[in-house]
């Protein structure tokens, strides 16, 4: 293990983020071809948006935009979860596939306020590394 965040890759939160959306992208192929553009669609913009931020908000050169950037992908967890849940209701997915992908959710977003609260947790050799 090393003694420093070397990259944005280094972070579980972002480790955990990216498995999720891969989760999310294989589940999302046995869904409706003509919900593509709708349900399928935000579903995966906003996985895609959870480590995408983590990494643009690592990028940024002040702690204020970087922790702005871990609270918007707090925020498209959110909004993930939710997609989630309204596919199940309206019988897109099962709740078993629902229920399937919330405990990575859950993780990813344990982890993210971990991570704003930590004073320069990207510099820091405690940082939620794997």
């Amino acid at each position: 293990m090393t003694d420093k965040i070397a990259s944005y890759r280094d972070l579980i939160v972002w480790q955990q983020a990216m498995d999720l959306t891969v989760a999310i992208y294989q589940v999302t192929r046995t869904w409706p071809k003509d919900e593509i553009y709708g349900l399928t669609g935000q579903v995966r913009r906003a996985a895609t948006s959870v480590p995408a931020n983590i990494a643009e908000g690592y990028g940024r050169e002040s702690r204020a935009s970087y922790q702005q950037f871990l609270r918007i992908a707090q925020g498209s967890l959110k909004e993930l979860e939710t997609h989630l849940l309204i596919a199940q209701r309206v019988g897109i997915t099962s709740r078993e596939a629902v229920e399937s992908l919330m405990p990575h959710s859950e993780s990813v977003g344990k982890l993210l306020p971990l991570l704003i609260r930590k004073p320069a947790a990207h510099y820091t050799p405690t940082a939620l590394l794997p």
